[in-house]
């Protein structure tokens, strides 16, 4: 995505919260773990966190260990500083690249994205301001979007003779419909949170200092719940998006036969007739 005018090159500063302990290997991506929530933060911030080849591989190596790690049952994303999420592909990179570089830089996104739902753990983005194009992509990919009050999203990629092609095509239209998809992929219009919020792209809105409490407070609301329960949920929902009506109400079946199979649901219902918590 074009940078935007005026704050492409600004400096910023990554607040980290004290509670977090970093574990990062890369400094383009900032890796932070509380409890068994884990956190990802694009680094970027003097370019508005804008998506380079090796920012994607870093991202890619720390989701790749996360979802080897059983003890991290969440992910978040988002981006560095308070002004952007992240800004979407580095302009400066896809000027100067081949066609075919360009083509395996959003093969490696759509690879990213593609993981990002597939990770067998709940992921949310906090999206900080600016969400456009590539970011916008990543964005949708998590199962769930919490946005600042001031956050601007959008697929400007027509504006520069492109196309969404890290998956936003796909994902959008289901998050929010076909016409309204169809409008904002093809205006290249930027959109408040507000709007996010109302036409269903975001999950929720909150103030620029709140954005965090809020984001693990939904994340803990769902981590109470069983694991096999919110994994086959997720499954059942995901895959059966590409299905019949048919088939998607026997996949559902089928999954809910195979978490009655597990230990959790056994002491969940028990608890639930001897009215235990």
């Amino acid at each position: 995505m074009p940078l935007l005018p005026g704050i492409a090159r600004v400096s910023l500063q990554l607040d980290l919260d004290e509670d977090y302990m970093t574990m990062s290997r890369s400094d383009l991506i900032l890796t932070e773990r509380k409890d068994n929530i884990a956190c990802l933060v694009l680094n970027r911030p003097s370019v508005l966190n804008a998506i380079n080849p090796e920012l994607l591989v870093g991202l890619k190596d720390e989701l790749e260990r996360i979802k080897q790690d059983p003890g991290i049952r969440a992910v978040i994303l988002t981006g560095a500083g308070d002004r952007a999420f992240s800004a979407g592909a580095d302009i400066e990179y896809l000027n100067r690249a081949t066609p075919s570089e360009v083509r395996e830089l959003a093969r490696l996104a759509v690879a990213v994205t593609n993981l990002i739902e597939n990770l067998g753990k709940v992921s949310l983005a906090l999206i900080n301001g600016y969400a456009l194009g590539g970011g916008l992509e990543i964005a949708e990919a998590c199962m769930l979007r919490v946005a600042s009050e001031n956050a601007m999203l959008g697929h400007p990629e027509v504006t520069i003779g492109a196309i969404s092609g890290w998956g936003g095509t796909t994902r959008l239209p289901r998050l929010v419909g076909k016409g309204r998809a169809a409008e904002l992929l093809l205006t290249g219009r930027m959109i408040t949170a507000t709007e996010a919020f109302e036409i269903g792209l975001v999950n929720r809105v909150t103030k620029p200092e709140e954005l965090r409490r809020t984001g693990e407070d939904l994340l803990r609301e769902i981590l109470q719940h069983p694991q096999p329960a919110i994994s086959l949920t997720w499954e059942a929902m995901h895959r059966g998006l590409d299905l019949s009506v048919d088939e998607s109400a026997r996949l559902g079946a089928d999954l809910f036969g195979i978490v009655a199979s597990t230990e959790e649901f056994r002491r969940s219902t028990e608890a639930f007739l001897k009215k235990r918590k």
